[in-house]
Parts: C-alpha cells; structure tokens; sequence
C-alpha cells in the first residue's frame, strides 16, 4: 500500500478578505416554480432519531408532506401546523419539516433571504451539521457518518424563539461547548416575522462571523484551535427546519419559515471542492503557526508524508508512524497550503492555513 501526503504552497496572503464580492457562487436554490421542493438539492429528514421523539423536547413530526414544506410564488414554505398526525407507531400533535442540503462545503460566504414564523413555541432554525455526522435519518449519515454530535461541528446561523420575537441568535456547538453553548451573540431585528431579512455567515480558515442585513452581531475566533474547539475545516451541510416546542400555545394554527433563496458563495484561494474526503483525517490546529497535527487511522500506519513547494521541490518526506503525525511547518512563510493524500488512485485534499 502507498499513501503520499504532499503540501502544496499558493503564494497568496494569510489574511482572506471578508468581502462578500470577492467570493463567487457554487451552489444556490432560487425556490422558483411551485409545487415541491426540489429532490436533488434537499432531504426531508422524518426519522425519530429515538424511535419516539425529536431533540431538545421537541414535540413535532417532522414529515416529506406538501403541507410542511412546498415552493410557491418564488419562495420555500416551511410550515408548522397544529394537528393530530401519527407516523412510525407514534401519534403527535403538530407537524413541522426539516431539510438537508444535498451539498456540502468547506469555508464560504451563506447568504439567507428569509422571513420568519410566528407564535410563542415556534423554533425555526437556518443552520449546518458536519457531514460526517452520524444521524438517524439524515441524509449523509449512511455514506460519511463517523462523528456524533457535537464533535461533528454545529453552526446556527439563524435561530428564533417565538416568546422572543425579533430576537434572532448565532451560535457555535463545538465539544467544548454545546448545549447551553456560551459561544453565541443576537441581534434585535425589527420586523423579522412580518418582512424579508438577510441573514449570512462568513466562514474562513480562522473565524465565523455572522450579520442580518449587514449588520455584525457575533464572531467565533477560538485563540486556540483544535478539535475541541474548532472541527470546521470540514465540510459542512445547510438544515432548515422549524421546531415546535411543548409551551406552543393551544391557539396556535399554523405559520411558515418563508426562505426567498440560499446561495453559497467560495473564496477561490480557499474553496477546493473535496468529493472524496476521508473524514477519518484530521488536521489540527488549522491555521497552524509552528506544528500541524494530522491524524490518520491505523491503516495509514507506514505511509510516506512529503511536503512539497508548488514548484516541486521537496520540503519534507518522513515515514508515518503514529495515528497523530506532526510535520514542523514554523520554518516555512504564511500561506494557503494545500494537503492532499494519495491512497492507491484516490486522493484526499485539504486546505492548511499557516499563520
């Protein structure tokens, strides 16, 4: 078996400008037409994950019917209704839906045209899971789940709470915080239920930052990175979904999450499209100052690692002999480097950022 790591140096700068102009598009969903949601970008996601119930006392089925989710007048329709609806042996008394994407990306620029329900109860959510995350039901778990939650990464660009109303929240869920996460910030958006709001997210090799309609309310930048704390340089997919809590009210109908259009935009220097990504490689910290750790599983044991120069020379060639490599990086200039391992015809890429 021959496995080669090889480094590759773009001469470009550490630091990536947060302009969204400088990004361009790779994937989107106009919700143009009417009628269903559109199968080759989206996965209902109806499983109880317990064979009982939903997360967080969610009292929901979440379901692929045309009344919780559907496209029409050029935007998607996420419906929270109150109604007796039985599924998988279990009866309940709302009926929400919940979407996964059916693409997944590494660093970019979101950007969310929404309008938001209402009523005390309502939980509507625009958010992204780890693609390796391993999830009954949902729709990556069978070919790339490895990773329980929150290890997996989670990244809430847009949370509201009905007993809130126009208070809309960011949120990281890491293993170093999750649940009652304390890395999360909100803003206060006027008209949130009733007009269309922006809602984006920048995501880079060193920070999150999340704004509505341009304005900045938080920012995730661990001063450490690890996988504690920083399990993003992988990809990620988009849910959207809206959750019914158990104080919803007896008088509540029902009320949509309207979403205008979804739109992923990349950074050329940093978007490297993975299609075949082992997610049972690490790297860490990314961005690296002096040491970059790689994590391999045992059958990498023996592997040839070489760091090379754009222009072919050869930095570094070792043998691999642990599951937790390190190469010493701290010699060579800050940079976009490129990671890719070769196993038998397949190869793996990824992106290192050196500080």
């Amino acid at each position: 078996m021959r496995i080669f790591i090889v480094l590759l140096f773009l001469s470009v700068g550490v630091s990536i400008c947060a302009q969204e102009e400088n990004y361009e598009l790779v994937w989107s969903d106009e919700f143009d037409g009417n009628g269903a949601i559109d199968a080759t970008k989206w996965h209902h996601q109806t499983l109880l994950p317990n064979g009982n119930s939903w997360y967080n006392g969610e009292i929901q089925h979440y379901t692929n019917r045309m009344e919780n989710s559907f496209v029409s007048g050029g935007t998607l329709k996420i419906v929270a209704k109150s109604e007796t609806f039985s599924d998988q042996g279990v009866t309940k008394s709302h009926t929400s839906a919940r979407l996964n994407s059916k693409y997944a990306f590494t660093y970019g620029y979101v950007e969310i045209r929404a309008k938001l329900p209402t009523g005390v109860g309502t939980w509507p959510a625009m958010w992204t899971l780890g693609q390796n995350i391993t999830e009954p039901g949902g729709y990556w778990s069978a070919s790339n789940g490895t990773t329980s939650w929150p290890a997996c990464g989670e990244i809430d660009i847009m949370e509201h709470w009905g007993d809130n109303q126009n208070f809309v929240q960011s949120a990281m869920h890491t293993p170093s915080s999750f649940g009652d996460t304390q890395n999360k910030g909100g803003q206060v958006v006027p008209a949130a239920s009733s007009e269309f709001h922006i809602y984006t997210l920048e995501w880079t090799p060193e920070q999150m930052i999340f704004k509505v309609d341009g304005v900045e309310h938080y920012t995730y930048d661990p001063p450490v990175q690890n996988p504690s704390t920083w399990p993003f340089d992988a990809p990620q997919y988009i849910l959207l979904n809206v959750a019914v809590l158990p104080n919803i009210l007896d008088s509540f109908d029902e009320s949509a999450l309207e979403v205008d259009y979804i739109r992923v935009f990349q950074d050329p220097t940093l978007s490297l499209e993975e299609p075949t990504v082992d997610a049972s490689i690490q790297l860490f910290p990314n961005p690296v100052t002096d040491t970059l750790s790689v994590r391999v599983p045992a059958a990498f044991l023996g592997a040839r690692a070489s760091l090379y120069l754009l222009s072919g020379q050869e930095l570094h060639n070792a043998e691999i002999q642990n599951e937790n490599t390190t190469i010493d990086v701290s010699e060579y200039a800050k940079g976009v480097y490129i990671l890719t391992l070769e196993k038998e015809g397949q190869r793996v890429i990824r992106k290192v950022v050196k500080r």
